[in-house]
């Protein structure tokens, strides 16, 4: 591929991952706006505080960086996070190994060049009635490969067949126009890689997930990419405007901070976006956003 042409297609695919985050962001402030029932109704809407993180490389260089947006104690979000990155140089030994193991990518150890952008939400509400969410998307280059990854999948501590109903169906009418094969083969590699072991259950109740996605044509996998991002809202703000208002007591607020226990250890034992942040020496605070701000363990 020209080295012109993938400049374009980095710089693409970085403004998508941008733009997405600020219909998001824009969608997440409409509901804190628009709340005026519930216990936390009388106190002023929540906004997202954004900061700017930066990724600095083994030799003190820029590596890159991206918006950090979190918002805290909403009338709707207990807390909720969208962070865009897009971070570059070169990976450490131990990224390096890990990157070959999943890829099987030659030549990593001579030119361990890499660089990714991405998005990455998640939610954590104030009724626990309101799912918990998770999204991401990204792209991701070495000098020997490229691919993209990323999906969305729904962790309500109360399940409501006909919300999780919605989240797929949605989901599946973004996806059956790449191919009706795409959503099958989603929700079951996201039923697969949100599971968590040792509490032999999954995390939630699924959604759609992809990682090393490359089938060699870079504007059909963008394209893909960007319709599992504008599917997010459609599959979830109106799970959020359905159970926003619903009563609740302390009974349904500890199953909802023991459910935030699960989340927390799946994200710090197997996720791979946690690691690989860590790993390659983003900011700790951005990768660790996903976790929740009150969890339990009984």
């Amino acid at each position: 591929m020209a080295t012109d042409e993938m400049i374009s297609q980095k710089a693409e695919a970085s403004a998508w991952f941008r733009s997405l985050r600020d219909d998001i962001v824009a969608a997440f402030e409409n509901l804190e706006d628009t709340q005026v029932g519930g216990p936390f109704a009388g106190q002023p809407a929540g906004r997202f505080e954004v900061t700017e993180t930066k990724r600095t490389g083994d030799a003190g260089e820029d590596a890159g960086g991206g918006l950090m947006s979190v918002m805290r104690s909403g009338r709707v979000f207990e807390k909720v996070g969208v962070n865009i990155s897009t971070v570059y140089g070169t990976l450490g030994e131990r990224a390096q190994a890990a990157m070959a193991a999943r890829k099987g990518i030659p030549g990593m150890k001579d030119d361990p060049r890499f660089w990714a952008s991405g998005i990455s939400l998640v939610a954590h509400m104030q009724n626990p009635h309101a799912p918990a969410v998770h999204m991401n998307t990204r792209m991701f280059w070495t000098p020997h490969a490229w691919w993209f990854g990323g999906g969305s999948d729904l962790n309500p501590c109360l399940e409501y067949d006909e919300d999780t109903a919605h989240f797929h169906a949605t989901q599946k009418a973004w996806l059956d126009p790449h191919g009706e094969d795409h959503y099958p083969k989603l929700k079951e590699w996201a039923d697969t890689y949100f599971y968590v072991p040792h509490r032999n259950r999954a995390r939630g109740v699924g959604g759609i997930f992809m990682d090393d996605y490359c089938t060699g044509d870079w504007a059909a996998d963008f394209k893909l990419t960007q319709d599992i991002g504008r599917a997010f809202l459609p599959a979830y703000v109106p799970l959020v405007e359905r159970r926003r208002d619903t009563g609740w007591g302390e009974p349904e607020k500890d199953a909802q901070l023991v459910h935030r226990g699960l989340y927390a250890e799946y994200n710090l034992v197997y996720d791979r976006g946690t690691k690989f942040g860590l790993e390659t020496g983003h900011d700790a605070n951005a990768v660790l956003m996903s976790l929740p701000p009150l969890a339990k363990w009984h």
